[in-house]
């Protein structure tokens, strides 16, 4: 018998630890350790953020589902790693702290013989002087408690504004490396529709404030794709986008600082400038989560799993930007030191950045982190819970393989929320990370494979995505032939 640990009940954490218990025999244990009690469906906390679902309709408890379905569950939080098992503990195990209830504070030692860590980021809102959720004017809709907090606080400001208030709304990332500009600007996207909606659009300078070195790199340096019979940079097909909607833009800008209403930030030029506001949602940095590792001999060896997220089979040499390659991504996100160690999603520490580095004049590294959210999450924590499969029924090889050199990924971006009204920009891109070798010519992606719409039919596939998922999620029948 086989015991398999997964850390985190996110996308991947979820996906994996469902996979598992579906393809192996009840012999075989599955443990799922969180410090959530809900999982959530992240995508839709854009709508918790402007009013238009409540929390309920995107999150369900975890431990009935677990439950009902033979998956272990433990609300907790991992603390250490001892992959090779400590002086009393001969097998690998982390070390575990319950969170909620009458074991609460509680530590105790997980033994596994395969784990998976699926823990995500840290929202490292503590490395922006200031950037706390609902504090100093400034949201967040990373979690459906942050998006509840700020669209009370938009839903205020426009009240406000249908007294004759004017408002400055500032919208994008709060950090010199955030990642995730697509969820920020999809929610500049639906915030602006919604003061339309109530009618103080007039009342309202939105602005966008990025890292990005150009409108729609998204972390992914940008893309060239076919817009329907043209050829358009998503560079060019975001700025339309502003422009048609009245949004102005700062890019280039690394916010360093928040106080009552203003937003401190450099720029590429050096400048170090500030923009006031009545309301903002700013993206924080992810981080790792500053885990320890341990051998048997209470020896550090933290530099064998992490490198801030958990080291997997990337190739880490560092390298000028010039010498970057798809073939330095993972493909099986296994720790080369203990193969029965793995690290889906955005657990897994990227060998580098997908933008071209950028520094200020003043050498301030101001670019975005490169993305893993979503369907990669989705895609790379399958993949390895079938080589574990695998792995348990006596393969020796891991066959299932998935870069992000070689991956490609839908988004669908809201726009807009609204049956009749509403909007959506679809994108698929492939590869996610370009490869400028196979594709010289395209911005180093497939131009077929790479393409952008806009329109009504968006907002319809965004909204039945978001129910498609949730079914999948609460693993209800065939939900295994919903794809990744």
């Amino acid at each position: 018998m086989s015991k398999i640990v997964v850390l985190g009940a996110g996308i991947a954490g979820h996906v994996a630890a469902a996979h598992l218990r579906r393809k192996l025999s009840k012999e075989q244990e599955v443990v799922v350790v969180s410090p959530n009690s809900n999982y959530q469906w992240i995508p839709s906390n854009i709508w918790v953020g402007i009013g238009r679902m409540k929390s309920k309709e995107i999150l369900f408890p975890l431990e009935p589902l677990y439950n009902k379905k033979g998956i272990g569950y433990k609300q907790a939080k991992v603390t250490t790693f001892y992959p090779e098992g400590d002086k009393e503990t001969h097998k690998p195990f982390v070390s575990i702290e319950y969170v909620v209830g009458e074991q609460k504070g509680q530590k105790e030692k997980v033994t596994y013989d395969y784990l998976i860590n699926a823990t995500g980021p840290k929202l490292a809102f503590d490395m922006t002087e200031g950037l706390n959720p609902g504090t100093n004017k400034a949201y967040s809709v990373c979690t459906y408690s942050h998006a509840e907090h700020a669209w009370h606080a938009l839903d205020d400001l426009i009240q406000q504004m249908k007294k004759g208030k004017k408002a400055k709304i500032l919208i994008g990332t709060g950090h010199a490396k955030s990642t995730c500009q697509g969820a920020a600007f999809e929610y500049i996207l639906n915030v602006e529709q919604e003061l339309r909606r109530h009618k103080v659009r007039d009342k309202a300078e939105i602005v966008w404030i990025a890292n990005e070195p150009k409108l729609g790199d998204f972390g992914m340096d940008g893309m060239l794709m076919s817009y329907g019979s043209n050829i358009m940079k998503s560079s060019e097909m975001v700025e339309m986008v502003f422009e048609d909607r009245g949004i102005k833009w700062i890019i280039g800008a690394g916010v360093n600082k928040i106080e009552d209403g203003i937003a401190y930030y450099e720029n590429l030029e050096g400048e170090y400038l500030s923009e006031t506001y009545d309301f903002a949602m700013l993206i924080p940095a992810f981080s790792g989560h500053g885990f320890r590792a341990f051998d048997k001999e209470e020896k550090d060896i933290t530099d064998k799993l992490f490198k801030g997220f958990m080291i997997v089979d990337a190739d880490y040499t560092p390298k000028p930007y010039e010498e970057w390659s798809v073939q330095d991504w993972p493909e099986t996100y296994q720790n080369p030191s203990y193969k029965n160690i793995f690290a889906p999603g955005i657990a897994f520490a990227p060998p580098h950045a997908i933008s071209k580095p950028r520094v200020s004049k003043n050498g301030t590294s101001i670019s975005p982190s490169p993305p893993r959210t979503g369907m990669p999450s989705g895609i790379t924590a399958k993949l390895v819970a079938d080589n574990i499969i695998d792995i348990i029924n006596g393969k020796k090889e891991l066959h299932h393989k998935g870069s992000m050199g070689n991956m490609g990924a839908a988004c669908i971006a809201s726009a807009g929320y609204g049956m009749t009204k509403g909007s959506g920009i679809s994108i698929t891109t492939f590869p996610i990370v370009p490869d400028y070798k196979k594709y010289p010519d395209t911005q180093g992606r497939q131009l077929s494979k790479t393409f952008g719409e806009i329109g009504l039919a968006g907002h319809w596939l965004k909204m039945a995505l978001h129910y498609a998922f949730l079914y999948k999620a609460k693993m209800k029948p065939f939900w295994w032939l919903i794809p990744e």
